[in-house]
């Protein structure tokens, strides 16, 4: 079972490893005007996939996991805030609803620790 766990942070990371990827190299000038058309300044959009892409790798190879899992959340919910929240239309509820249910499954990570298959587990049991 411990293989399923490292399966979820595979899953849960690599949306944001995706899209980081994609943005920095493909669509970065598209996302710049994209975030300045809800208020947000240019300059955060280095940061920004730095975060997207960085933080989803130590997730999967498991270093530093709640540390890293707490970040993702919260910049989860964060995005949530500013770029979905017109509910009235039915594709941004979905990602509204979408973004807090991935955050959810960042905050689960938060409350586990790893077992297998994470860097975490491996300098844990050298201490010992």
């Amino acid at each position: 079972m411990h293989f399923v766990e490292f399966i979820g942070r595979v899953f849960l990371s690599s949306l944001f490893l995706v899209e980081g990827i994609k943005k920095l190299f493909f669509f970065q000038e598209e996302t710049q005007i994209y975030m300045e058309e809800y208020g947000l300044p240019e300059f955060l959009f280095f940061p920004s996939t730095f975060l997207e892409i960085i933080f989803p790798i130590l997730i999967i190879i498991g270093f530093k996991t709640r540390f890293c899992a707490s970040v993702m959340a919260i910049f989860t919910i964060t995005v949530s805030l500013i770029f979905h929240i017109d509910f009235n239309n039915q594709m941004q509820l979905v990602a509204f609803l979408k973004n807090i249910s991935i955050a959810g499954g960042f905050l689960i990570v938060v409350a586990n620790d790893n077992r297998y298959f994470s860097i975490d587990n491996l300098l844990k049991s050298k201490k010992k």
